[in-house]
């Protein structure tokens, strides 16, 4: 009887032993485990995105976060994140806390990066072999200033003039053939438009409407708006005044203020003059597409390039977005490896697959099927000779004023090179 207790002890004995040895592994396991996620480096990434664009963006953190297990991107969503709206972000640069990743409104890089609240990523951008061969032109000057490069692109889009088929027919017009010329513009514009009395029953077209912005139309006409090497506004240039005057004259031709009553009755979504056929053609860009499928998918449509008085060398202007390194970010190693990756094929896949935003890399945007779709393949097609808004520190205020120049100009408060001068020596002083 006490051997078989003795042998019970000892089984017993073996046995705790056995489990604390089991214990003991699985607790050095779970310090390990531990220790591993404690090595992860967080990287704080700010966006403003929803919707769909917020569904993009998570999309593309899982993919980054399965390639590199090291480093995990706390998104998280900052409202008013935009153009002119980055007040958050500029006291956390400020008080020296700020996100290692945010994005950012590419137009506004310029004046950031002058006043020191970006990193410089030029010499990791090297370092890791990305080129600007790769992007867009437009989208990689934009995100550069003075020869460094501060952000990386990731969206874009372009903008061209919408018609109405069954209009054109009516009209007598070849949708087959839209006007290329200014000329032809015109006289397209003249027999789209419906006017009784002081009344437009139906206008052809108004040049600064919708997306009509004076930097298309100076750009059309062969102007330019910025001389890099001089660092000075050229809103004055004689093309731009040249662009300016046909605008100018052509709201005379239709009496400006019977424009703007038209103008200032019309909606949006469902009610854009364009989408009831009270506006025979507009400028806008692709997102237009969407619009048209949702509120009018009946409608019988096409696009074509912004005209030029000659018909030839067809240009645009883009926009668009990119992820920047704020100055100050803690992981600058890690955020930019994501902010490779979702600038790069793989990333710029991702995003632009679910966002249907167009990718700044022309081949992830033909691998998307953009280049089949008979209407967006022109806003792509397009985009090689396209324009940025100028880089430089005024950027927003160049803006306005030049929309103040057109409104004042249309409505006779002044000559267009009277009030492009004043547009010229006023950004530039500011510039100084």
């Amino acid at each position: 009887m006490k051997q078989n207790n003795k042998r019970i002890g000892l089984l017993a004995f073996v046995f705790v032993l056995t489990l604390s040895m089991f214990l003991t592994g699985c607790s050095s396991k779970s310090s390990t485990s531990e220790k591993a996620n404690g090595d992860q480096t967080t990287v704080t990434f700010w966006h403003p995105m929803t919707d769909v664009t917020g569904e993009a963006v998570d999309a593309v953190v899982k993919a980054f976060e399965k390639k590199n297990p090291d480093i995990k991107i706390k998104a998280v969503y900052t409202a008013n994140q935009g153009e002119g709206k980055n007040e958050k972000l500029l006291t956390a640069v400020s008080g020296g806390n700020p996100p290692d990743v945010a994005y950012f409104d590419r137009f506004e890089i310029g004046s950031w990066a002058a006043q020191g609240s970006l990193e410089d990523l030029t010499d990791l951008a090297e370092g890791s072999g990305v080129k600007k061969e790769t992007y867009y032109p437009f989208a990689w000057d934009e995100a550069s200033y003075e020869g460094k490069l501060y952000g990386m692109p990731t969206t874009t889009d372009s903008r061209l003039v919408y018609f109405n088929i069954d209009q054109f027919k009516e009209a007598g017009l070849d949708p087959e053939n839209p006007p290329k010329t200014i000329a032809e513009l015109e006289a397209a514009s003249k027999k789209l438009t419906i006017k009784d009395g002081k009344k437009f029953k139906r206008i052809g077209f108004i040049p600064w409407f919708g997306q009509g912005w004076f930097y298309g139309w100076g750009w059309a006409f062969g102007g330019d708006f910025y001389n890099p090497e001089t660092k000075t506004a050229t809103a004055n240039d004689p093309k731009n005044i040249e662009a300016l005057q046909w605008m100018t004259d052509f709201a005379k031709k239709y009496n400006v203020e019977d424009i703007a009553g038209f103008t200032d009755s019309q909606g949006e979504g469902a009610m854009d003059p364009f989408l009831t056929g009270q506006l025979s053609m507009k400028v806008s860009g692709p997102w237009e597409v969407s619009a048209i499928k949702k509120f009018k998918p009946d409608l019988k449509y096409g696009v074509f390039p912004m005209p030029t008085p000659t018909g030839e060398n067809h240009t645009t202007w883009s926009g668009g977005w990119s992820t920047v390194m704020p100055k100050g970010a803690k992981n600058k190693e890690a955020a930019w490896k994501f902010m490779e990756f979702f600038s790069g094929a793989e990333g710029q896949k991702i995003f632009s697959g679910i966002a249907r935003d167009f990718s700044v890399i022309d081949s992830v945007n033909e691998e998307l099927g953009y280049k089949n779709d008979p209407i967006l393949k022109e806003f792509v097609n397009i985009l090689p000779v396209s324009h940025h808004r100028p880089v430089m520190t005024q950027g927003s205020l160049y803006w306005n004023e030049l929309a103040s120049a057109v409104e004042n100009a249309t409505r006779g408060n002044g000559t267009p090179k009277e009030l492009l001068d004043k547009v010229t020596d006023k950004v530039n002083k500011e510039l100084k």
